[in-house]
Parts: C-alpha cells; structure tokens; sequence
C-alpha cells in the first residue's frame, strides 16, 4: 500500500510541476519583453558610469537602482517616457581631470546611442577627451546637446549636420580647432550656438543666415577673423557674443531686436553706426578694446532697457554736457580712454547708484586721471594713433606753437562738425517697433546667459511654427484710420468697457473687422517709453490667441507724450465657448469631437503664451467667457496678461519692465493657467457654468468618483447632449487630465506638454471609434444672429 501511495504521489507531484512550470513560463513569456527593455535600458546607464570612471555625481548608481523614478536634481537628471531615456543631465564637479589614459570617447559614444531615444543630453565637466565621434549622428531624436567644460579637441564632425531635430547646441571650454563649418547652416532648428572659450579660427561662413531660428549665438574667447558676414536676416537674435577675437572691419549688420551685443576685444576699426540708436531691445552693450572711432551716440545713454555700456579703450570723440540724460536702469557705464570732452553727465556722477568709469579722456573732471584738451582734440585729427601711445617727437617752441594752435582751430572744427552730425543723426532717428525683451538671469553653469533660454529652446522654436496664418502684417495704424473705423467712437461701435479701457468694434475700408481696445495713459510719458510693450503686443499673433494686428499712438500737442493707445485685435464674431456649451439654444452645440478640439485649441494657445514668446505669459486668469470661436469652429484665447495694463495700474512706476516683472517673469512651476484649463474642462466635460470655486471642488469630487465605476457611471457626468457620442476610452482620459489639473497643489499638476499630449489621445481613440458619428450627435448650427463680441485683453 505504501508503494502506491508512493507512485500517487509521485504523479502527483510530477503534474503538480507541470502546472507550475507551464505557469511560471506563460509568467516570463508576458513580462519578458518590458524586463528585457528595462534591463537594457539600465545596462547601459551603468556602463556609462563605469567609462565616466565612476564620479561622485554616480555614486548612487547601485545594481537595481530604478533610474527612471530617481529624484532629479541640479547635477543628475533622467527622465523616461514609455521605459524609455529621453533626457540624461550629468554635472561633475568644476575642474574635474581628464580621464584615464584608457578612456575611448568613441566607445563612449558607442554607449550612448544604446539610448536611441534621447531628446536631451547634457555631460558637463566630466573630464571627456579625444575628438567628437560622427556616431553621435545616431541619436537622431536628439534636441539638446551640451558637452562643455571637457578637453574635447580637433574638428565638428561633419555627421552633427544629420540632426535634423537639434535645437541647443553647447560646445563651450573645450578644445575645439578648424573653422566653423558650413553645414551648420543646415541645423535648421537651432536657436542656441554656443561654442565658448576653444580654438576655433577662420571666418564666419555666410550659412548661418540660414538660421532664421537662431537666438543664442556665442563664439567668444577664440580665434575667429575677418569680417562679421551681415547678420541682419537673423531676426530672432537676442545674443551676440563676439568678445576676444581677431574680428575686423566694419561694425556687424544686425537686426536690432538683440539684447546683449558684446564685440570687446577685436579689431574693428568703423564707426558706431547710428542704427544702433535703435535697437530699443538692447540692455548690454560692450564694444571696449577695439578702434572704434568717430562720435559717440548720446542717445545710447537713454535707450530704454540698457543696463550695462562699455566703451572703453577705443577712438570716439564727442563733448558730453552736464544735462546730459540718462537711463533710470543703467548700471554700469565704462567710457574711459577715448577722446571725450566737455562736462560728466550729472546723471552719472552718483557713485552709489552706478559703478562709472571715464579715466583718460579730456573731461573737466578732477577725480579721474584726464588728459588735457588738446590731447583729445590733436589725436581727433590723426585718427589712428592709439591715445596714450603716441611717442612726442622734439620740436622747437615756434613748431610746438603752431602745432597747438592749428590742432586747437581743428579741433574746434571737429567738434562743431559732430556737433551739427549728431543733431542730424538724432532728428532722423528710425521709430521702429522694439523687439521683444528678454528677461536674463545668471545660469548655474556659468555660461552668462539665461538658463531657462537654453532649457527651453526645443520648445520656443517649435511654439513659434504654430503662429497664426491667414493674418494681415502686424503694423501701425494711424488715428484717422481709428476713428473712420470706428465711426469717431460712435457708440454704435461701442462694446464694453473694462478696468483698463474701452472696447470698440471698428470696420477698415476694405471691409476687415477690427477690435480695439482704447487704452488712456494717466502719467505722460513717452513713445519711447512703451515701445518694447509694443513689440511685445506684436507678437502675440498665433491660431488659438485672438492676436494683435496693430497699434496706433495719440500724442498731445504741447509735449508730444502719449495720451492714449489704441491696440487693434482681429474680430472675432461667433461667440464664446460657453454659448457652444451650456448657453446652447436649441442645437447650437458642440459635439463631443468638437469640445476635444476645442480644449485642443486652447491648449495650444496656453503653451504659445508660455514658450512662444520671450518673456512669457503666465496668469492669464483664464475663464471659459474669455475663451471665443471663430466662424470654424476654432477656439481663441482673448484674454492674457499684458504687461502693459500691470504697469497701468501699478503707481509709482520709473521704467515699464519694472513694474511688470512680478508677473511675467514667471517659470514653468506657475500653475495657474493649468487650473483655469482644469474649470474650463470640467464645464466641457459636464455641460454645467459654474459660479464658485466650491462648486467646482463639488462637480470635481463627483468627477473623480465616477471615474472608478463602470462606463454607464462615468457617462452620468456628462452633459447629456454627447454622453452617448464619446467612447469610454476618450471620456475617461478627459476625466483623468482635468482631475489632475484641478489638483489643489501646483506641483501636482501636469504640465502644458502633458495636457496637450492626453487631449490628442483623446482625439485620437475617439477618431478611431466607430460609434462616433455626427449624425448621432447633431451638428452645430450657425447662430441665428451674430453674438456681440467679447473680448477682454488683460
């Protein structure tokens, strides 16, 4: 009996095995594939820490360490979409050596493109070294790029050209050579060069105006010569670093929307040409250490965001007076050793508002070493003898005499000649629209300019294709045209009036609908003083914003300073987005498709507003009511926060960014604009206005609990106009993205790129379901009278 008992049990056991091993293999057949992919994934990522030679900025990399969830910091960053790496930030320690003699950066590179799906990839001072291997053309994802602070030497590799998709491209404190070479006219994308501080030699190829993208372009500390090629086509350009090189010739031909201009130590020997009056953008100038020579521009004291002027240790002559202005915001001013005359500005000799310097010149000034008059004035007349340097030759007292004499009557003549130049240079001063500004701030890594430029540059670039299409040209509009569009202000023609201004509906010859907001300047103030507001207004031009197609000063006659703006927005005249949802009459409804496209819309009007534009827009104070369609359907945003009404009604204010900073020098953490899209879907999503934020946080909870249970459960929560036309799959995933965006903390929310990202999903799955047909929904139907307009900028 025992035998059998043995043999039952040994079958037992044996199909007992075999039920197990049949489970354990169905197991590792379902899960093989994701821990292969991961298992690869973080294979490579210790690889890379062994050939970094393990540095301490790694030294929590372990065996099971999960790279895709570690928190990310200043010096380590990786972020992975779908177990894949997408971006890997490492930062060593400043001065780190060279590695080992056995280190191979073209193993190194071998490595790295095991991470085929890389966007970012940042490895700063880490001590690589050798020439750039071509392999890196295999991250074709590729849209950030920095290995600076290495000893990478020897030639670009011709393969960088293949990065079709590469935005950021930093170089700097490396050990570069060859010249910059023409295929990187074929980088399309980019908007940040940096290439600081390496051995780079040549000329500019002529290429690089085929980076109309291009808004960093940094080449200082190297060996660059010849002339600047005209670089006036690259209109986005906000940073020009030149400085320390052998560059020579005439002064650039720029676009004159740049911020920092820095040309110091080369060896231009021009004149400052008097277009540089107009680059009303500009906050830092350095053109110190070269041979500039001819007048000064007076009027670069005063442009309206400079900061920093340094021209020092060049040839410009000109007599600066005592009532000379200056700008409130100017910080720094250099103008020692050129050949000045006259009084120091009274606006400069405050020592404790302004570090200023203006030694070796010939000003009537005893507290910095001078030259005397006659010095300025004899080295006017032999322009090229570098002041200081001239070695006197003897001469008897009778040639000496005649010598001062001729030079002082020259002098004189000089003087007076740019005396009458200046004045003429002035009254023809350009009045062009100033650029857009750029808030910059000092970046951790040392580069000098502003790190959220360099971080954001993929998107700026990719926010500015979206821009609006089918617009006229954005331009200035003269009064008459105003008032005969508006009928002089009839109130026929009047909208609404606001905290700000009043709205007017105006009509152009040619029959074009205008709307425009009358703005009246309480402080006089001049032109001059709103133009980079202007320039920003300009901008704001995209397919989901109710953009800006002009503006049009009115100036008292006594004074010339401005009593009113008018701003002109494009009509637009079929309503909000909440009569399309729940202010319905009859069938005027969106179907569930459309209220997709809709959020779609304004998503993308969201993300123009913070990427799109320098500096951006951040707490708009979004409201559905603000939300308008137009004839097609397609949502419009037409409220924003402008920082010229912040200025308006903030009292006191000297300059007008300082009043406006607090709001728009935002960063990607400010989350408001997430929760405003949040009420906005959550009334979408239930056909319901809502009147208080508690009764947000109701519908909200309610919104949440319905997501848990079954699909005739999550439909209860729709309006009922579509719940039978959404598939579940959409629904829910609309459900889940405003859930997250009413998130109480900021931190929670998702980001812009996040939201966008689940809508097109949502786009998508309801695209693909065959359930969805208009016929079962209804379609929209015009209105059967054309809805006033709203339109609340600000």
């Amino acid at each position: 009996m025992s035998c059998v008992f043995y043999y039952r049990d040994r079958a037992m056991a044996r199909t007992l095995n075999g039920y197990l091993f049949l489970v354990l293999a169905i197991i590792l057949l379902s899960v093989g594939p994701t821990e292969q992919l991961q298992s690869s994934q973080a294979e490579t990522l210790r690889r890379i820490q062994y050939l970094l030679d393990n540095p301490p900025v790694l030294s929590g990399w372990k065996d099971g360490t999960d790279f895709c969830n570690t928190e990310p910091n200043s010096s380590l960053t990786i972020v992975c979409y779908e177990e894949s790496v997408t971006q890997l930030i490492i930062i060593g320690e400043n001065g780190a050596p060279a590695l080992p003699q056995n280190f191979s950066m073209d193993s190194f590179v071998t490595t790295l493109v095991k991470l085929p799906n890389l966007k970012v990839l940042t490895l700063v001072s880490l001590g690589l070294w050798g020439p750039l291997s071509g392999k890196i053309a295999r991250l074709s994802s590729l849209e950030i790029f920095n290995v600076s602070s290495n000893f990478l030497y020897g030639a670009l590799p011709h393969e960088l050209s293949f990065l079709k998709s590469l935005q950021t491209l930093i170089l700097d404190k490396n050990m570069f050579s060859g010249p910059l070479p023409d295929w990187t006219g074929k980088l399309l994308n980019l908007t940040v060069l940096s290439l600081r501080q390496n051995s780079f030699n040549g000329s500019l190829p002529d290429a690089l105006n085929n980076l109309e993208s291009l808004r960093v372009l940094s080449l200082s500390h190297n060996h660059f010569s010849d002339e600047v090629p005209d670089l006036s086509s690259l209109r986005n350009l906000q940073v020009l670093d030149l400085e320390d090189n052998a560059f020579e010739g005439q002064f650039p031909k720029l676009d004159n929307r740049l911020v920092t201009l820095i040309l110091s130590k080369n060896k231009f020997r021009s004149g400052i040409p008097s277009e540089l009056s107009s680059y009303y953008q500009l906050e830092h100038l350095d053109i110190s250490f070269n041979s500039f020579v001819g007048p000064f521009l007076h009027s670069l004291l005063v442009l309206p965001t400079i900061i920093y002027l340094n021209i020092a240790g060049n040839k410009l002559t000109g007599m600066l007076s005592e009532n000379q202005s200056c700008n409130d915001e100017l910080t720094f001013v250099d103008l020692s050793s050129n050949l000045l005359t006259g009084s120091l500005p009274d606006c400069l000799s405050d020592s404790k508002k302004r570090d200023v310097s203006y030694a070796k010149n010939c000003l009537a000034a005893e507290d910095q070493d001078q030259q005397p008059l006659s010095f300025c004035r004899n080295e006017a007349l032999a322009v090229g003898i570098v002041p200081g340097q001239k070695k006197r030759k003897q001469a008897t007292k009778t040639v000496l005499a005649l010598g001062i004499v001729g030079g002082t009557l020259g002098g004189i003549l000089l003087v007076g000649l740019i005396f009458l130049a200046i004045r003429r240079t002035n009254a023809r001063k350009p009045k062009k629209s100033p650029p857009t500004r750029l808030i910059t701030e000092n970046a951790s890594t040392g580069s000098g300019y502003t790190s959220k430029l360099f971080t954001d540059a993929r998107y700026i670039s990719q926010s500015m294709k979206l821009g609006a299409l089918g617009l006229p040209p954005y331009r200035t509009y003269s009064l008459e045209e105003i008032e005969e569009a508006t009928g002089n202000f009839d109130t026929s023609a009047f909208i609404s009036e606001g905290s700000h201004g009043q709205m007017y509906r105006g009509q152009l010859k040619n029959g074009s609908l205008l709307a425009i907001k009358c703005l009246k300047i309480k402080k006089s103030q001049s032109i001059q003083h709103f133009m980079h507001h202007i320039e920003l207004i300009s901008k704001l031009r995209h397919r989901h914003v109710v953009s800006a197609l002009g503006h049009c000063f009115e100036c008292y006659w006594d004074d010339s300073s401005v009593s009113r703006i008018f701003l002109v927005f494009e009509y637009v005249p079929n309503g909000t987005l909440r009569s399309w949802i729940s202010g319905r009459r009859g069938r005027q409804s969106l179907t569930w498709s459309q209220r997709i496209g809709a959020t779609i819309g304004l998503a993308k009007g969201i993300q123009f507003l913070h990427t799109g534009i320098v500096p951006g827009l951040y707490s708009n104070n979004l409201k559905i009511t603000d939300i308008l369609v137009d004839q097609n359907l397609v949502a419009k945003i037409s409220s924003y926060s402008l920082p010229l009404l912040a200025e308006m009604v903030k009292e006191g204010s000297k300059m007008p960014s300082g009043g406006s900073k607090e709001i728009i020098a935002r960063t990607n953490q400010d989350k408001t604009d997430i929760y405003d899209f949040g009420v906005i879907l959550l009334e979408i999503i239930s056909g319901r206005p809502f009147k208080s934020n508690s009764e947000v946080d109701v519908v909200k909870d309610q919104l949440q609990s319905s997501m848990m249970g079954d699909d005739t459960t999550r439909r209860s929560s729709v309006d009922s106009s579509v719940r039978r036309a959404c598939s579940d799959q959409s629904l829910r995933t609309m459900m889940e993205i405003c859930v997250r965006c009413l998130n109480k903390e900021p931190t929670d929310r998702p980001s812009i790129e996040d939201v966008l990202w689940n809508l097109q999903f949502a786009a998508q799955v309801q695209d693909a379901w065959r359930g969805d047909s208009q016929s079962s929904e209804g379609s929209p139907t015009s209105p059967s009278r054309q809805p006033s307009l709203h339109l609340s900028i600000g």
